[in-house]
């Protein structure tokens, strides 16, 4: 899932309740995730600290179509993430970041084993001037390097994520996995615009034969674009909702080295998340 997830997060966002829903087009299947994040930062001293917290990802897979195998396997799926972070200031205007996420991602119907755990982390500089005064034109700069043990890829990838706020009434934030676009109605009203990434990567514990081939693993990427509205309840307190259409879907059922066994589902649908987030 997109996990897709960094350290600036965990330092504002401290609990998130969030629904996801993705209808198969042409189909009576459907795709749900619940999401719950919980994230504590505590100060070590002056300007570093120490942010521990988890989340839980509840996906549910409603395959109402004929299929090859039994459904049922992989009904639901659980991906549980261990949030270990520290940050702390190198100078006036830039701030190091280091996190560990160990992670379960699995079916869950049996005793756990080592295909269930995977191994994310990353490397963070950050130059943060939305708080200062003096700056006419806020902006914050991310630069780094994650891992992450879904992606089949065992070396670090390039993180880089872009925020300004030209004026009191926009703002603009280049980066992977979300780009937006922010229009601020009132200080309680905001609508974006969006491009994001979004999937996830499990092990299934009771394995299937499809087409001769045992499967050992699925997992979905979406690409998606929309529209989104966020209502401040209180300064900390939000509620967002976010409409769009997915430009790629690709859910695929793989074997032990990951490659690709059954196709899912390629057709783009309907894309739909909201929740709630409790930020600092």
């Amino acid at each position: 899932m997109a996990s897709i997830q960094t350290l600036h997060a965990q330092l504002t966002d401290l609990a998130r309740l969030e629904y996801s829903f993705i209808p198969k087009s042409d189909s009576e299947d459907q795709y749900t995730r619940l999401r719950l994040a919980l994230n504590y930062p505590i100060q070590t001293k002056e300007d570093c600290y120490f942010i521990i917290g988890a989340e839980y990802n509840r996906i549910i897979l409603n395959l109402e179509d004929n299929y090859p195998f039994d459904t049922s396997l992989l009904r639901t799926i659980s991906v549980i993430d261990l949030n270990l972070g520290y940050t702390f200031k190198t100078s006036e205007k830039w701030r190091l970041g280091f996190r560990f996420n160990p992670r379960i991602a699995s079916t869950l119907t049996k005793s756990i084993t080592g295909d269930d755990f995977f191994l994310n982390g990353g490397a963070f500089a950050i130059n943060d001037r939305t708080k200062d005064e003096s700056s006419k034109r806020p902006y914050r700069l991310i630069l780094g390097l994650t891992y992450n043990a879904t992606t089949g890829l065992p070396f670090p990838l390039p993180f880089i994520s872009y925020y300004r706020k030209p004026n009191e009434k926009y703002s603009f934030s280049l980066g992977v996995p979300k780009s937006n676009i922010k229009r601020f109605l009132s200080p309680k009203n905001t609508l974006q615009a969006f491009v994001s990434l979004d999937g996830y990567f499990a092990h299934l514990q009771e394995p299937s034969v499809v087409n001769g081939k045992q499967v050992d693993n699925i997992s979905l990427s979406i690409i998606v674009g929309g529209a989104g509205y966020e209502y401040l309840f209180t300064k900390h307190l939000v509620a967002y909702a976010y409409a769009g259409y997915t430009f790629r879907l690709n859910n695929v059922l793989r074997d032990g080295n990951r490659g690709e066994v059954f196709k899912l589902d390629d057709l783009n649908a309907f894309y739909l998340r909201t929740g709630l987030k409790f930020k600092i």
